[in-house]
């Protein structure tokens, strides 16, 4: 019987080989090489890991809120309402006198990091990050939102839980395709934990830090987001992240304005986005200490909060009250703008936090207002404005995020409506495109394009970006004077020209395609005028073809 079932799967095995035509030992052997099996396993662990280091960054958000106006819970404004005027601008200032000090004694950069260092780790890091800078950024930001700075926590958790993948793919050892996998695992589980929507951090982790949907990074991801699912409702229950009313559309005639609503979501997705960069602008042309721009921040936060406390925090207690409708259009529209102010003080002195709990607040307010306007000039037709707010609410966030299928799948695993997400999805992509338009980038590119990371121009520029002059170049027996192989093309007026080993491939090309050369000599570090080796525009554009395979097969694979 043994031996019959043996030749039994020998046949079916030759059957299957030869329909698929290749040998299922090599399939198998590649699957095992690849390391995938470990990969799913710690893909769990990390979602797991990304989930508690979410919570415990909640937990302590929530610790120094106590510390400050006496309350664990979303409701800042109410508890802040009830303090003493000085107590309520003490947040705010004391906190941002503790960040100052922390960005400039702890962090290399002098700033906190968010979603944007995760996609250039990504990109061009392997997925690598430092685990202690992750640690202490995390740790600043809970003191910046628990101290009432007008910003997100799920960037940050976002950022924690990369930092833990990046560690453990580092101490594994792993390949860089494998090393952006993993990233992507932190990434899943940080999004899941703080939405309670696991497809949402799937989607998030693929369209945001990945940019591709490829097999081998679906499955790992995916594990990872259901880990951190078990997690986060073990612990906070199957709840979504705002609990809404049972809202539904009242016509299919209503679509028309919900595509209105996506033009309104544009504008102030846009308006947010200039106030943030036109802030950060006047921020870096003053000349300060850097530990003292976050105190000044705090205390301009701290006087519209003598106004307004909705601002304070993340901001999720008006966020939901929009959604069940308890403002007027008149506060509804002051929120709007008192929020965008406040946010854009807040990242501007380089508190820590996120964009992602702004964008929702912005979106409830916006459609909000809009649903009470449109319920006055059509009584008979208009759904409750607090749909508009949910609407709104996805709508601003995919524009601002550049995210609009995970705002789509964020809004459907709140709401659980089919109905409110075909509108959600037309809102969305309206709100997108028009934004795409004007601005021209997602908020997180934006501040890559700060740091001279230019990732949306398309894989080639990521590509060249990841290879360095010294991959490339051919070296010298000895260095020797730079005149001695500079090209004749070079000219006077451009003999200033130099490259260095440590440049990337794209400036190398950039300075061939300027002068039409062939080749450059590649100077000694720190000696302009000595030349260690050559790179040749051949060996040059190889690298980039090389390069582009292996992008599209990690893409596709």
């Amino acid at each position: 019987m043994k031996a019959l079932l043996s030749k039994l799967v020998k046949i079916l095995a030759r059957i299957f080989e030869a329909v698929i035509d290749r040998p299922i030992e090599e399939n198998w052997r590649e699957f095992w090489e690849s390391r995938s099996l470990t990969g799913w396993v710690l893909a769990a662990a990390l979602g797991i890991a990304a989930a508690y280091a979410t919570i415990l960054f909640r937990m302590a958000i929530a610790g120094v809120q106590w510390i400050w106006i006496g309350t664990f819970d979303e409701g800042t404004a109410s508890a802040a309402a009830g303090v003493p005027w000085w107590l309520l601008m003490a947040g705010p200032i004391g906190a941002g006198l503790v960040v100052g000090l922390g960005i400039k004694y702890l962090m290399p950069l002098n700033r906190t990091e968010s979603v944007s260092d995760v996609i250039e780790a990504a990109a061009l890091k392997a997925g690598r990050m430092p685990l202690k800078t992750g640690i202490y950024s995390s740790i600043l930001t809970a003191i910046s939102l628990g101290g009432g700075a007008s910003a997100g926590r799920e960037g940050p958790a976002v950022h924690l839980g990369a930092t833990i993948s990046a560690y453990v793919a580092e101490r594994f050892k792993f390949n860089p395709e494998w090393g952006r996998i993993l990233l992507a695992c932190g990434v899943a589980g940080a999004v899941t934990a703080s939405f309670n929507a696991p497809i949402a951090g799937v989607l998030f982790a693929h369209e945001i830090i990945l940019g591709h949907y490829a097999l081998r990074a679906f499955v790992p991801v995916s594990i990872a987001s259901v880990a951190a699912t078990s997690v986060a409702r073990f612990h906070l229950g199957n709840f979504p992240a705002f609990t809404l009313p049972d809202y539904s559309i009242a016509s299919y005639f209503e679509f028309p304005a919900f595509a209105l609503l996506g033009l309104i979501s544009a504008l102030v997705a846009i308006s947010f986005m200039a106030s943030v960069i036109y802030a950060d602008k006047v921020a870096r042309a003053v000349e300060m200490p850097v530990w003292i721009r976050p105190v000044l921040g705090g205390f301009v936060v701290g006087l519209i909060a003598l106004m307004v406390p909705e601002v304070l925090g993340v901001g999720y207690e008006a966020t939901d009250n929009a959604l069940k409708q308890s403002y007027t259009l008149p506060f509804l529209i002051a929120l709007l703008i008192a929020k965008t102010v406040a946010t854009a003080v807040t990242l501007a002195s380089r508190f820590g936090g996120g964009v992602f709990s702004p964008s929702l607040y912005l979106g409830a307010m916006a459609g909000g207002a809009f649903g009470i306007v449109a319920a006055y000039i059509f009584p008979g037709m208009a759904s409750a404005h607090g749909l508009y707010a949910i609407v709104g609410m996805g709508a601003v966030a995919a524009a601002v995020l550049g995210a609009p299928l995970s705002t789509t799948l964020i809004v459907f695993e709140l709401t659980g409506d089919y109905e409110v997400t075909i509108a959600l999805l037309l809102a969305n992509a309206i709100a997108t495109a028009l934004t795409q338009a004007t601005i021209g980038k997602s908020f997180f590119h934006w501040q890559l394009e700060q740091r001279e990371v230019h990732l949306q121009e398309g894989p080639h520029r990521r590509v060249m970006m990841n290879i360095h002059v010294r991959d490339v170049m051919t070296r010298f027996d000895q260095a020797h004077p730079y005149s001695e192989d500079a090209p004749r093309l070079l000219t006077a007026a451009a003999e200033s020209i130099r490259i260095y080993p440590y440049d990337r491939l794209n400036q190398a090309l950039d300075l061939m395609d300027a002068h039409d050369l062939e080749h450059l000599p590649v100077c000694e570090p720190g000696k302009k005028d000595s030349a260690v080796g050559r790179i040749t525009r051949v060996a040059a554009l190889k690298a980039l073809a090389d390069g582009l395979i292996a992008a599209s097969r990690e893409e596709h694979h």
